[in-house]
């Protein structure tokens, strides 16, 4: 079938708006007329670098109605309304044990940008454009889509509202809820309040952590932080902002969330952890940190790294549909939607922080 498709052709060049040629459905996949896509970081940092081959449809934050589901797919019917997610194998140890963020295929699979076997569905006029990017390639107003990364949710469910949560939000959201787990005595410190880290602090209000930090260059971002629950903000760019973080928690946040991937940020949230305290990291960015020892064998530190959340997203999606129903979790504060065709200005204005979470939306 024919679809219209947002490709990127390189780094410094606007998407060019394309007729494709879409394949049929293979028997595990699932055709989804695309309805909202969010705009997430990884779209921003593939763009620049591309460490997939070119052309490619990014988008990996789809949602969208069933229009054709492939013979072995159970489960989901056409005309079922679904939220979109990253590609995991199913079959390896990690996804059996119910974590398919850390699926021994994840790489492969999310992103290369084609299939398991490194075929596209995608193409132009015979030439090859990748189509598969974390199993969606939702910056198209259709994707093929492996059955395991489609979460079928009520009709009655905001569809564009709601398309982020299929990356950026579970992965700060996941970190809390699925990681951390703090309780009403524990402290937590937020680094970072885009997208992931107002996920994380809304998640964090709706299951009732006790004192949340959150730490931004932006006083708009802060402003809004507060308003979605943070108890204390702080300029990042302050000289004392380990000092003003353990004045906040009383001596020591119990953790930490990084998204900014800085070394100096990593840094300040180790040392702003109080003893026994663990720092996650999120972000996408630095190869490499230097860390002091001694936080961590004098005083009990921890650092570990999470993937999407940490969860299972047939099952975490749902909790989160539901915080969105009670109102605890108001993704809309965050959000602004943008034509589809107004992409290049969407990702524009989430590189320059204008916006937290943009929206694309499909007529």
């Amino acid at each position: 079938m024919e679809i219209t498709a947002a490709v990127a052709r390189g780094a410094d060049a606007p998407f060019s708006m394309e007729t494709l040629t879409l394949e049929e459905p293979r028997p595990s996949e699932v055709l989804v007329r695309i309805v909202a896509t969010g705009v997430c970081h990884t779209d921003l940092v593939t763009k620049g670098v591309f460490p997939a081959e070119l052309p490619i449809v990014l988008g990996h934050e789809g949602a969208g109605i069933v229009e054709q589901i492939g013979s072995e797919v159970t489960g989901i019917e056409v005309g079922d309304h679904v939220l979109l997610t990253y590609a995991s194998c199913g079959t390896c140890s990690r996804c059996a044990d119910g974590l398919p963020p850390y699926c021994e295929n994840f790489v492969i699979l999310n992103t290369s940008g084609g299939r398991a076997d490194f075929t596209s569905p995608l193409s132009n006029n015979g030439e090859r454009v990748m189509g598969a990017f974390f199993g969606q390639s939702s910056f198209a107003t259709h994707a093929l889509v492996p059955a395991r990364s489609v979460v079928v949710v009520d009709k009655d469910v905001d569809l564009v509202a709601t398309a982020p949560f299929g990356c950026g939000v579970q992965t700060g959201a996941g970190a809390v809820a699925n990681v951390m787990k703090p309780g009403p005595n524990d402290s937590l410190a937020i680094f970072g309040v885009g997208g992931v880290g107002m996920a994380a602090l809304m998640a964090a209000r709706a299951i009732g952590a006790g004192t949340i930090v959150a730490i931004d260059l932006s006083a708009d971002r802060l402003a809004l932080a507060k308003e979605l629950g943070a108890d204390v903000t702080i300029d990042g760019a302050a000289e004392d902002v380990v000092a003003q973080i353990v004045a906040a928690t009383a001596g020591g946040a119990n953790f930490a969330l990084d998204t900014t991937a800085r070394n100096a940020v990593i840094a300040k949230g180790l040392e702003a952890l109080a003893p026994m305290g663990t720092l996650v990291l999120v972000g996408l960015g630095e190869a490499s940190m230097d860390l002091e020892i001694g936080h961590l064998t004098g005083n009990g530190k921890a650092v570990r790294g999470c993937i999407e959340g940490s969860g299972d997203p047939q099952k975490f999606i749902p909790q989160l549909l539901r915080w969105h129903a009670e109102g605890t979790f108001p993704i809309e504060k965050i959000s602004k939607t943008y034509a589809f065709t107004d992409i290049d200005a969407a990702v524009a204005d989430a590189h320059h922080g204008t916006t937290i979470k943009p929206i694309l939306t499909f007529d």
